[in-house]
């Protein structure tokens, strides 16, 4: 039986909505009845609500990992607030009365335990007499059209390149927004993403300048990945076996889209691994046209530092449940690692929670970088690829927080370096003016999560402060 704290069931709900009403259950007290089976692994009650008959609710953890959601009510949302509120009286601690298992729970159990035996039944057929298969001419015509793209996109980036940034008008804009559309038919999804993020930095009316230069550094980003991508296709063709490369990013940059199957294939996967989420945060990325929702975590064994990314498109963000900031340790069965440099991404089909301790908290902080200097080269390293993260995150110990001649806040590393901190630019809000009103305690002798990002106009590498760990406190600067 999982253990129900309100921050598991927060992460549960599709959004901040659905957690308001649930709640609101609970306070106004609408559930007539609370029952839990005798092992504990399925929680039932009724609710009172707008109809005539209670609606009848159900929380099901015989697979802890995946529990089941039920309920009578008409709600198209998942679990509904009645569902939601059920958990949050158990995590309240509200008494449960012991009762049997309902008769059409039991049947919808049976029910379900047959679908999953036929499922992995049929999966172990299909492996075993239908291995699969690559359909490698596809695949070939594919590299054939994205080679044809890439020397379209050429041409442009040329053109542009030929005629200066301060020639580029409104008319010049619309050429590169029909030459956006066209990736998308050359399956360059990822330079389609990029280009549109370079027409919407010259679209923008403030500041020029600064404008100017990170559209010198899109074109930059833009004919290296023509350059990487061009040798990588080609060599690719030549491939007999056409094999996806799983060290760098240029398959994600070339728009495939990686299938947790072929992750499990590369040996991309670690085997029940514990994350502690250090940071999160939402924006909205107009050139992707999605909203996307970043989490930090820390692997705890091994000090590594991942991200989970959700993309949630425009047109179906409604239907897709907003992830949140979560504050217990994930229990992952199995932890599937994209290809990529610093923080790479990760993804979980499966999570227990568990409490966040006291002993954790101290492998965190042992797992902090303490030679500044180390860490800005390494910093440095993976900026230099135009196709790598370009805001690094990185754990850094604090000797002592300060402030500069000019009244900036640094943090210090045991040698006496200092780290000057300032606000980023690509993130949606900035955290150094939370800085005075943090206790000493939770800044000398601590650990400090900080985002890296290289300041194009001013040509300084700038960190800003995501998150205080001591070795019993996690104070979050960004939500």
């Amino acid at each position: 039986m999982v253990e129900l704290t309100s921050s598991y069931v927060d992460s549960l709900a599709p959004n901040a909505a659905a957690i308001k009403n649930g709640q609101g259950l609970v306070r106004k007290r609408s559930f007539v009845q609370l029952n839990r089976s005798e092992n504990g692994e399925l929680l039932f009650g009724q609710c009172s609500g707008s109809g005539k008959s209670n609606y009848e609710c159900s929380v099901d953890f015989m697979s802890p990992d995946k529990p089941v959601f039920r309920c009578t009510c008409p709600s198209r949302q998942f679990p509904c607030k009645h569902v939601l509120g059920l958990m949050y009286a158990s995590a309240e601690g509200q008494a449960f009365t012991v009762d049997v298992v309902p008769e059409d729970i039991t049947l919808k159990r049976e029910k379900a335990e047959k679908r999953v035996e036929s499922k992995v039944n049929q999966l172990t057929e299909e492996a075993v007499l239908k291995p699969k298969k690559v359909n490698k001419s596809a695949l070939k015509k594919k590299i054939t059209t994205q080679l044809e793209g890439l020397d379209v996109l050429e041409k442009l980036i040329l053109f542009l390149i030929r005629g200066g940034l301060a020639t580029i008008d409104s008319k010049t804009i619309s050429h590169i927004h029909e030459h956006v559309k066209q990736m998308g038919n050359y399956y360059l999804s990822g330079a389609q993403v990029e280009l549109r993020r370079f027409a919407l930095l010259l679209s923008q009316d403030h500041d020029r300048e600064q404008s100017y230069t990170y559209a010198v550094d899109q074109l930059t980003r833009l004919h290296s990945f023509i350059k990487k991508g061009r040798t990588y296709l080609t060599a690719k063709q030549e491939d007999p076996e056409l094999a996806l490369d799983h060290e760098s990013t240029i398959e994600e940059w070339l728009g495939h889209a990686w299938q947790l199957s072929e992750l499990k294939e590369c040996g991309l996967i670690r085997e029940n691994a514990e994350l502690l989420q250090l940071a999160f945060y939402s924006y909205n990325d107009t050139a992707r046209q999605e909203h996307v929702d970043i989490g930090f975590w820390m692997e705890i064994s091994n000090g590594e530092i991942h991200r989970t990314i959700q993309y949630r498109p425009y047109k179906a963000a409604k239907f897709i449940r907003e992830d949140d900031s979560f504050f217990e340790v994930a229990q992952i069965p199995a932890l599937n690692r994209y290809p990529g440099g610093m923080n790479a991404r990760v993804r979980y089909e499966e999570m227990i929670p568990r409490p966040l301790t006291a002993a954790d908290l101290t492998e965190v902080t042992n797992s902090a970088q303490r030679s500044y200097a180390e860490v800005i080269k390494k910093v440095k390293n993976q900026l230099k690829n135009p196709l790598s993260d370009t805001s690094p995150v990185v754990l850094l110990h604090v000797s002592k927080l300060s402030q500069t001649e000019s009244g900036q806040y640094a943090i210090e590393d045991e040698t006496g370096e200092l780290l000057v901190l300032e606000d980023l630019l690509s993130l949606p809000q900035g955290t150094v003016s939370f800085l005075p009103f943090l206790d000493p305690i939770q800044v000398e002798d601590s650990s400090v999560l900080v985002m890296f990002e290289h300041r194009m106009d001013q040509g300084r590498l700038i960190a800003q402060p995501l998150t205080f760990i001591t070795r019993t406190l996690v104070t979050r600067l960004l939500y």
